[in-house]
């Protein structure tokens, strides 16, 4: 199937692991265009290696300001055709185990620095009358997960914010849409493995068995799932689909929302 993206220009943040990357190789095969993003600079630039005919880069944390403000001048005045936001989540915890400087901080790392992107970015898709912007958040946002007490609430507050602005720009031909990952076998995972460790005195191992039962599948997604998904979101074949938070959780929410 040919997604028309090809020599489209996209921007993958958290590009060099887990669901960024995946996505960002779904792109490149594609024949698509990108920038990159990731705060190492040694992965990025062997990214770019492989690819240096379609991949540029931004070495920087992207939930700061500076960051932010680079992206914009990079892509200057070309026509921007979709973002993928996407960023690690904070640390794993109870509610009473929480500080409040922790839910400041969550705050800044979770939703703060969205607001922000998404700002920057609508006025150069606004512009051009289309646009496609992808959050990759939790299927926390659909079930509370256990001792994600920070994600399962500040991640409500993008879904949030995301739904109110895609009615506020739907006639303009931009789209913005919600992933809510379920377990999938990515690094983020192991803070709940270990959480999980720790809290019921069994092996990392054993752990994971546990997450892989919670699933009615039985089994952990692969990102290579998840991201053609996205991908797919990034064509104009997905005019129609706006506002929504789609779960990919290989039947992990049990409820009907």
């Amino acid at each position: 199937m040919d997604l028309a993206i090809k020599d489209k220009l996209f921007v993958v943040t958290g590009a060099t692991s887990g669901f960024g990357q995946a996505v960002a190789k779904h792109l490149i095969n594609e024949k698509a265009h990108l920038i990159i993003n990731a705060r190492g600079e040694e992965k990025l630039k062997t990214f770019q290696d492989q690819y240096p005919n379609q991949i540029e880069y931004i070495a920087g944390d992207i939930t700061s300001d500076a960051t932010i403000s680079q992206l914009i001048r990079l892509i200057g005045n070309r026509q921007l055709h979709g973002i993928l936001i996407n960023a690690g989540g904070p640390p794993a915890s109870s509610f009473i185990s929480t500080e409040m400087q922790e839910w400041d901080q969550a705050y800044a790392s979770v939703l703060r620095w969205k607001v922000k992107l998404t700002k920057a970015i609508l006025p150069l898709m606004t512009q051009h009358n289309y646009g496609r912007i992808v959050y990759i958040e939790s299927a926390s946002v659909k079930q509370p997960i256990e001792n994600l007490v920070l994600s399962n609430s500040l991640r409500l507050a993008v879904v949030g914010f995301v739904k109110t602005l895609s009615q506020e720009v739907a006639e303009t031909g931009i789209t913005l849409n919600v992933i809510a990952p379920g377990y999938h076998n990515t690094a983020a995972m192991d803070r709940l493995f270990k959480k999980k460790s720790e809290a019921s005195g069994i092996t990392i191992d054993e752990a994971k068995s546990v997450f892989e039962k919670q699933t009615a599948v039985g089994a952990l997604g692969e990102a290579d799932n998840l991201a053609s998904l996205v991908t797919w979101l990034f064509s104009p074949m997905s005019s129609y689909i706006t506002g929504q938070t789609l779960a990919v959780d290989g039947g992990l929410v049990s409820n009907t929302l």
